[in-house]
């Protein structure tokens, strides 16, 4: 990195909120915040936008997992300036120590081609693969009230299909009434079966704004979506495609002892609800998902040109070395920049890497490190991998999902896999990108899900052994594409505040990006309670104006 000893001084030296790292959480916090009137500054150290949520170049894309993988958190000596009293003219402070921390793990990058390598600068392959949007969830009608549509243009997801234990081979998701007559893979009785259930669905839904003698009963909307379905006498193919495939449960909801999020019949329903109200919302949507045209990155992007637009002030390749304490009470008052300037806020938003060695507020010269991060019960694994033809013929663009056990009984999660080809603008032409992910309670298990996973895909296992490798028919593909590039890590699930210092969220292990919103929205009103989280003035004309909102044919 440069001398930045000469960078130019930021001005203005202090803010209504500092916000380091330009994730997508932090970049709406960002708009937000400049919607709301505020003062903001935005640095990130890196020389990209969207730091754990980015889409970057293959090589580039390597260097920052290695660099996140390995990161030195080494402790400055306690005789290091940084930690004595500091005299400013606001007042005297001390500077606490503010480090990284390594949130990617088992880091496992493998080349069996030299294509991709030479082609490097033509990918954009995103860091928190697989991800869509469906189209009427929250992320879309956050979008088109902040404004952020503008800046990003979608296209649609062709098709989603859901692994077959039975038969070895993926089916199609029927997301419609149509869908279901034209499947041939369902008998009679199972589209029978499946009309049924969406009927009571729809009447149930329905019965909030007419009658109440079509709704699910209090009791069935509090119990497991799992038993109601049994209830209902779904097969277990169709309780499974219901489950997973369009609730896109994360866990076994068949087994208690495993299942970590068990969904209940409420929040069952309404994923249906939103699935089927996905499908035709848009008039270029072939199915109910969208995926941004140059990668999810565009999607922080987009939200930091809004918070611009609204005077938010940015500067990339500013690393942030220190924060300042108040000497008297320990309280946060500003950061110390790696230029050597000190800049100071009544509010400080960190990228999740991020761990500072808080003082002790009895003696603020005694610093200790801080439990600043808290780790959740779970991690996900993730793995890219670039292929030279598609896993489905005649198809760029489709989402893959496997039901906990269907690749072998110990699997008690879900894996989702979303192929996006080059005419999305994130591979060379003539290839595709391949994203998979999984929720795992450890490094060994989530290698496990995705090494099984690529071996069901691939004709090459991801270590590129030759021993392994098969080039056995699939019913539903010709043959399995030959495996060109990958790269699998164990990503951390964080989440952590303190004080007037807060920090946001890793991506999660979901398909989209409800719950990281939600955690955004209430982060945003834990700081200002009192402020709207992006006001209708910031955004013109009716929210549900869809013609605002860009999607390709």
């Amino acid at each position: 990195m440069a001398d930045l000893s000469s960078y130019p001084p930021i001005d203005p030296t202090a803010f209504d909120i500092i916000i380091i790292g330009t994730g997508l959480p932090a970049s709406i916090l960002a708009a937000a915040t400049s919607a709301a009137g505020k003062t903001v500054l935005h640095l990130d150290p890196n020389a990209f936008y969207g730091s754990h949520f980015a889409s970057l170049p293959l090589h580039d894309l390597s260097s920052f997992l290695h660099s996140q993988t390995t990161v030195a958190t080494a402790a400055i000596p306690s005789s290091s300036p940084l930690l004595q009293p500091l005299s400013s003219d606001c007042g005297d402070y001390v500077a606490v120590q503010l480090t990284s921390r390594p949130l990617y793990s088992c880091l496992d990058i493998s080349s069996h081609s030299s294509e991709p390598l030479e082609l490097s600068r033509k990918f954009n392959l995103d860091l928190v693969g697989p991800r869509a949007l469906f189209c009427a969830d929250t992320s879309v009608d956050l979008m088109l009230k902040s404004g952020a549509s503008q800046y990003v243009e979608f296209k649609s997801v062709d098709a989603s299909f859901v692994w077959d234990p039975e038969e070895s081979r993926f089916s199609s998701v029927p997301d419609s009434r149509a869908a279901i007559f034209k499947d041939r893979r369902l008998t009679l009785a199972e589209k029978n079966q499946l009309m049924r259930f969406f009927k009571l669905v729809e009447a149930h839904l329905a019965s909030e704004y007419n009658s109440e003698s079509s709704r699910i009963s209090e009791v069935d909307l509090e119990s497991p979506f799992v038993e109601f379905l049994k209830k209902m006498r779904l097969s277990p193919k169709i309780k499974s495609i219901i489950l997973y495939a369009i609730a896109m449960a994360n866990y076994d909801q068949d087994s208690v002892e495993v299942c970590k999020d068990m969904l209940n019949t409420k929040d069952g329903i309404a994923r249906l609800a939103l699935y089927s109200s996905s499908a035709g919302r848009f008039q270029n949507a072939l199915g109910s998902l969208l995926y941004p045209i140059y990668g999810q990155g565009e999607l922080p992007q987009a939200f930091c040109r809004c918070a611009a637009v609204k005077g938010c002030l940015y500067v990339l390749r500013m690393p942030v070395i220190a924060l300042l304490m108040d000497e008297g009470d320990g309280h946060y008052k500003g950061v110390k920049l790696a230029s050597g300037q000190d800049l100071f806020s009544q509010n400080l938003v960190l990228d999740p890497s991020f761990t500072v060695h808080w003082p002790l507020t009895s003696n603020p010269g005694c610093v200790q490190e801080s439990p600043s991060l808290k780790d959740s019960i779970a991690k996900v694994a993730r793995a890219i991998c670039v292929t030279r033809s598609s896993l489905m013929p005649d198809l760029s663009n489709f989402l893959l999902i496997y039901p906990p056990k269907s690749l072998y009984p110990e699997q008690v999660t879900s894996i989702r896999a979303l192929q996006i080809g080059s005419n999305l603008v994130v591979c060379p032409s003539g290839m595709f990108v391949l994203y998979l992910s999984a929720l795992c309670d450890d490094a060994d298990e989530g290698k496990k899900l995705l090494h099984t996973t690529i071996r069901n895909l691939f004709t090459h296992t991801v270590s590129g052994n030759a021993e392994n490798s098969s080039s056995i028919q699939i019913k539903n593909v010709e043959l399995k594409p030959t495996l060109l590039w990958s790269a699998l890590y164990i990503q951390e699930l964080t989440m952590g505040s303190f004080e007037s210092v807060y920090c946001t969220p890793m991506p999660d292990g979901n398909l989209n990006y409800d719950d990281v919103i939600d955690a955004t929205k209430k982060l945003f009103h834990k700081m200002y309670p009192h402020e709207e989280f992006f006001p209708e003035a910031t955004s013109p004309g009716n929210s549900e104006d869809d013609g605002r909102f860009s999607l390709e044919p």
